[in-house]
């Protein structure tokens, strides 16, 4: 039966002014008037029998209007108009089919002038809550917390609609991101063939366990001389998985006035050298479709000795001696660049996995691995990668390169045999920044986002987004996001990027943003039913992102031995 059996006794007040998606009431019920508060929910009279419209209060007004009465022992006289503004964001009927009291995002009518309002509250609210949780728990959805409103109610999200079109999470330090980060993990992880990757940069993570759970970390100086590998949770990315970008950025000094021919000069060398590696290595079948960008090893000792050949050579001179050749001295800037990339230990997990990541197989070993379902070839669903131990000059290069790695292996399965995959990006204003902010490393981590936020849903491919500064994270990835669960932003440029991605028609439920508590977030979008502030529920697993009780800190002991322990730790490059 349905829900609402409202009497027009009840009524809040009546529609005085109708405008596309909003609501003007003239309320006459003073005291529920006093009740009234913005965002809260409220229910109007619709013109098609069987149906209500649901609305946000976004204002409420009292006006006092005086009015002069033309006799000579009259007193003026106060009249007052109340008024309170609604925004239209849904429709509940009665029946659909066979299912009765459903609710939908869309609007099948609009109010009639004189159509009663009233307000959402008491057993009504209840009532209302509870349809929107029955409604969203088909199938095993996802839930964050429970409702604001009504703390008895389940809030549900489409879990479908939640990564197909992309999501943000994002909240000042403290406000619980990366509790609600680690709610999600644990959500997914509960499904049967889960598929996702968390590229979490500060180790945040490393306290979610689940069975389809698996924790990476990438190669640190430490992890060279222990001969780790994947089996160890040890991840090398070799330096002939970086795109032609990534390689000149990192080998070619942009500012140097050789720096076209070197470009050059390297694009044709590489080539060269992954051209020799598939001849000598049998695969033939190969060497007619490859590119420079191809993910083909190549020996970088070898490519060396070429550019140091080119640099110095000398050719014949038009009297018969000697001549410096055209790029005599020129490459000499990038050689060095170079050689003391490939030294430098920090950066071992690109130049110094060893001989089997020059193997032919070892990419399949390493797709297998982080880009595997559960169940599928060893893999397991979830995979936290910790980026702790990347030099901040080239994080963004080394995530992004992850990122192109889901991206490429989706773009080239067949449609019919594609799995999707989720890309969580923890701290992503770190390496997909404004383009106004980047340097030539940004650049190509932006490009590769970019084009996973643009063109990811046809291919399988979901990003969330994960910041406490979405005023530096990239505009054109979070355009494409559809569903937004922010937390508490204090940061007025930080409030005004979410304001002007939410919909018009929320008019002033984003300005809670600044007041919501600990763990409260606003959840708006495609996911969600209905905009809602929800209080988002415990993970079994609290990630390693808990503020520091400093008062409290301070009034206990101290860690015996923990300054030396921190600069023995530092020595190694390892905790």
């Amino acid at each position: 039966m349905p829900i609402f059996n409202f009497q027009d006794a009840d009524a809040l007040g009546k529609v005085a002014t109708v405008d596309t998606s909003t609501v003007i009431v003239e309320v006459f019920n003073v005291d529920q008037l006093k009740r009234l508060q913005v965002n809260r929910l409220a229910v109007l009279q619709s013109s098609k029998p069987g149906q209500h419209l649901i609305g946000l209060i976004s204002k409420v007004t009292r006006k006092k209007l005086d009015f002069s009465v033309i006799e000579d022992d009259a007193e003026d006289q106060v009249a007052e108009q109340n008024l309170c503004r609604i925004s239209l964001i849904g429709t509940l009927l009665d029946r659909d089919g066979q299912r009765e009291n459903v609710f939908r995002r869309t609007l099948e009518s609009v109010p009639e002038i004189d159509a009663n309002c009233f307000s959402l509250e008491g057993d009504h609210l209840t009532a209302f809550m509870r349809i929107l949780s029955a409604t969203a728990e088909e199938g095993k959805s996802l839930t964050l917390g429970r409702y604001t409103l009504d703390d008895g109610a389940i809030a549900y999200l489409n879990g479908n609609r939640f990564f197909q079109r992309h999501a943000f999470i994002g909240g000042s330090t403290g406000s619980g991101k990366s509790w609600t980060t680690a709610k999600v993990i644990e959500q997914v992880a509960e499904l049967e063939s889960p598929n996702a990757i968390i590229f979490d940069l500060h180790g945040e993570y490393e306290p979610l366990q689940a069975d389809s759970i698996q924790h990476f970390k990438i190669a640190g100086p430490n992890d060279i001389d222990a001969g780790s590998t994947l089996d160890d949770g040890v991840i090398f990315l070799p330096y002939w998985l970086l795109s032609y970008e990534a390689l000149v950025s990192m080998f070619v000094d942009r500012s140097d006035q050789n720096a076209p021919n070197q470009a050059m000069i390297i694009s044709r060398e590489i080539n060269t050298a992954k051209r020799k590696y598939l001849e000598d290595g049998g695969h033939g079948d190969l060497l007619n479709n490859f590119t420079v960008d191809s993910p083909v090893p190549f020996d970088l000792n070898g490519l060396l000795e070429e550019l140091n050949e080119i640099n110095t050579q000398m050719v014949p001179g038009a009297r018969g001696g000697e001549k410096q050749g055209e790029f005599f001295g020129k490459l000499a800037r990038m050689i060095a660049r170079l050689e003391n990339k490939v030294t430098d230990r920090r950066l071992g997990f690109l130049f110094q996995g060893g001989e089997s990541t020059l193997e032919f197989s070892w990419l399949d070993s390493l797709i297998s691995r982080i880009l595997g379902s559960a169940g599928e070839n060893e893999g397991k669903g979830i995979k936290i990668i910790n980026f702790s131990e990347v030099p901040s000059d080239i994080l963004p290069l080394i995530v992004s390169l992850v990122a192109r790695l889901a991206f490429s292996v989706q773009q080239w399965t067949p449609s019919n045999l594609r799995h999707p995959i989720a890309l969580l990006c923890d701290e992503a204003h770190l390496y997909i920044p404004q383009r106004s902010m980047a340097d030539a490393a940004d650049d190509i981590s932006i490009d590769i986002f970019e084009r996973i936020a643009k063109e990811g849903r046809k291919y399988g491919t979901s990003l969330v987004v994960i910041s406490q500064r979405p005023s530096e994270v990239n505009k054109t990835v979070l355009s494409q996001c559809s569903n937004f669960v922010s937390m508490r932003l204090t940061n007025v440029d930080d409030q005004n990027v979410i304001k002007k991605l939410l919909p018009d028609s929320l008019g002033g439920f984003s300005e809670i943003l600044p007041t919501l508590d600990t763990g409260e977030a606003l959840v708006v979008g495609d996911a969600s039913l209905l905009p809602s502030r929800i209080r988002i529920d415990k993970p079994r697993n609290e990630p390693n992102s808990g503020t520091v009780e400093f008062w409290d800190e301070w009034q206990e002991g101290v860690p015996a031995n923990r300054l030396l322990t921190a600069v023995n730790n530092w020595r190694k490059q390892s905790i």
